[in-house]
């Protein structure tokens, strides 16, 4: 499309056509679902450090509340309802990237850990600088570059809601995959009739090594959903660490004294080491460094993006309007510019916030930039590629340089600085959503005004649905655990760390970062593998399985027409939604369980054999569950959709 594409375009619900949209209903389906999949991905995101959107399952789900079960027929009801759902997943992101790193200071007597109040102020900061700050970026990304910017979520979700007349079978398949899922995880980690993570270590003389996997619905979920090449890039990164890397540890150390103690006091040879040992006490930092490199290098290529939209959106700060036609009502800028001062000085004066003057100088200039890049680079490559972690590595690098130069150091520095990280990251991740939010509802015709305002009460009803789930999940398991790695968190915790006090193996980490620069070098999305890198292979392995999956469902020549592909492809995206959805869900009811001492336990009905036997009863239920993925997609399924639909 040329420039003049946005001078056009007709919304599909007209400027002067009023139809219901920010109604009752909407707000407290949105809520709802808000609450859902911002506990859903806070769950997902503290395991394998990723977190996936939730616009188009919302949409899907409302359209089946609203328009099959409500008998009401309003698409700009459905927008509302996703564009203030979307929210709690988009809030969710930014804070568990790096608040729970605070949560570990605390485990190790450092500090003490943050209240619940302190978190949701922190998170509620956060969301509505990341809408108000996208406030004066909307007319310059979301209008005047319609039809230059795709932002790929924001229209897919459009084409959806378009679509609204097959909203019921949709809204079955993500429900259908919630339902298996949420049974699965239950069985799985509560009943505990096979074992949710399957793991074989090899040991010999020479080779030391390990390969396993977590069998559980929302990784093959993910996989799916971020198709072959993310998860193939993500896979590799895990067999360099497992494959390779373990191996050489083990071999080239030899009989030499390792870090490791044993219960005794006593140095570990290295070639006596298990698996898991070398990975956390050596792999972690080199793939720390690779994470870390790659955040950087991503930030890097970004800059004349960065810079050319900076300009822009500067060069278009006033244009947008209160007034006006209703699809171009915007929050007035009078009201952002007071919201914005006024949660600069919370900020500043709340004492449940650790931030300083400085701090909040710091949120508001970087904030506005980072939501500025973050908006326009979701237009792009779409909120699953936009470069959040590493917008968070620069700031709390530059945050714990500034800190420490000003003579606030030790705990209170690295408190500080993460919680200013923390603002800035959910700024950013907010502001990507609100940016495709705002893209669906220009092609639908809905009000800028009352989506902003949805926005904001999603990321409302969010913080304190957030705070929540941190606190049950680290009181059930603990961040940095195994049931509860935090991968993201952890990383910020070693980066700031590492500045403040130098305590990292920089050896190590530099290796992480030369290995990252030679994957870009050769061509290879860095972030992708550098996270395979950082993470357990038993987390990026059911990952690659979901998108082998992908691969095979894409396959041109299982179908006779484009639109059999779509839809199967489509079918598999929400039915993955669902699993994700369901495993969270069922994630936080077991720490709640957790929590209260109710265990469900019944591993001892495999005796003694449960380790040997239940590896293998894992991969087979694992087997049949991914079977569920593929019959969803069938060609024979989605044919009969069709038909019936076109009856």
């Amino acid at each position: 499309m040329d420039n003049n594409s946005s001078k056009e375009f007709k919304p599909f619900i007209p400027a002067d056509k009023i139809v219901p949209e920010f109604t009752a209903t909407s707000i407290i389906l949105g809520v709802i679902l808000a609450v859902i999949f911002g506990g859903a991905n806070a769950y997902l995101g503290l395991r394998v450090g990723m977190t996936v959107s939730a616009s188009i399952p919302a949409a899907v789900i409302s359209m089946g509340v609203i328009r099959v079960v409500l008998r009401k027929d309003s698409i700009l009801e459905n927008n509302m309802v996703q564009t203030i759902g979307s929210a709690g997943e988009s809030l969710a992101a930014g804070a568990i990237f790096t608040l729970p790193a605070i949560f570990m200071w605390a485990e190790e007597g450092k500090c003490e850990n943050p209240s619940f109040i302190t978190i949701a102020i922190i998170a509620l900061c956060g969301g509505f600088l990341g809408v108000l700050f996208m406030v004066p970026l909307r007319t310059a990304l979301i209008v005047e570059e319609h039809g230059i910017l795709p932002y790929p979520e924001g229209t897919a979700c459009a084409e959806v809601l378009l679509a609204g007349e097959e909203g019921g079978d949709k809204s079955k398949v993500v429900f259908a995959g919630l339902g298996i899922s949420a049974a699965y995880k239950f069985i799985a980690d509560g009943l505990k009739l096979f074992p949710s993570s399957v793991n074989f270590d090899i040991y010999s003389k020479n080779y030391t090594c390990g390969i396993g996997m977590d069998v559980l619905p929302a990784l093959a979920g993910v996989g799916y959903i971020c198709g072959l090449n993310i998860s193939s890039y993500m896979f590799a990164g895990g067999i360099l660490s497992y494959l390779v890397l373990i191996p050489a540890i083990s071999f080239f150390g030899g009989d030499a004294a390792s870090s490791i103690l044993d219960d005794a006091g006593n140095a570990i040879p290295f070639n006596q080491l298990d698996p898991g040992s070398i990975w956390s006490q050596y792999i972690r930092y080199i793939g720390a460094g690779a994470v870390a490199a790659g955040g950087i290098l991503s930030l890097i290529k970004s800059l004349p993006t960065m810079v050319k939209t900076f300009g822009q959106a500067i060069k278009g700060f006033g244009k947008n309007v209160a007034g006006g036609e209703r699809t171009q009502q915007d929050i007035s800028m009078k009201s952002v510019i007071i919201g914005v001062v006024l949660i600069a000085i919370i900020m500043w004066l709340v004492p449940a916030i650790p931030i300083s003057p400085v701090g909040a100088a710091i949120v508001v200039i970087f904030g506005f930039f980072f939501a500025t890049v973050s908006s326009r680079m979701v237009g792009i490559v779409g909120s699953s590629n936009n470069p959040v972690s590493g917008m968070a590595i620069a700031t709390l690098i530059l945050t714990t340089v500034v800190f420490k130069s000003t003579g606030m150091t030790g705990t209170a520095g690295m408190v500080a600085a993460i919680t200013v990280g923390t603002v800035i990251c959910i700024i950013a991740a907010i502001a990507g959503d609100t940016s495709q939010d705002l893209k669906c509802g220009y092609i639908v015709g809905a009000t800028p005004k009352k989506q902003q305002i949805g926005e904001m009460i999603g990321a409302f009803i969010s913080a304190f649905a957030i705070g929540g789930v941190m606190y049950l999940l680290n009181a059930a398991w603990g961040f940095g655990s195994e049931a509860i790695p935090a991968p993201q968190a952890s990383l910020m915790k070693m980066i700031v760390e590492g500045v403040m006090g130098g305590t990292l193996p920089w050896t190590l980490i530099f290796i992480g970062v030369f290995m990252a620069l030679a994957v870009e070098v050769i061509g290879i999305p860095v972030l992708a593998f550098a996270v395979g890198l950082y993470l357990p292979i038993h987390m990026s392995a059911p990952i690659y399985v979901g998108g082998l999956i992908k691969w095979y469902v894409e396959d041109k020549k299982k179908y006779d027409n484009e639109k059999q592909k779509r839809n199967s492809v489509e079918a598999g995206i929400l039915y993955s939604s669902g699993l994700i959805a369901g495993e969270g869900l069922v994630g936080i009811l077991l720490a709640v369980l957790a929590v209260v001492n109710v265990d469900f336990d019944m591993s001892g009905i495999y005796g003694d054999s449960f380790a040997s036997v239940g590896n293998w009863v894992g991969l087979a239920v694992f087997a049949g569950l991914l079977a569920t993925l593929i019959f969803c997609c069938r060609k024979k399924n989605i044919v009969e959709i069709d038909t019936k639909e076109e009856k």
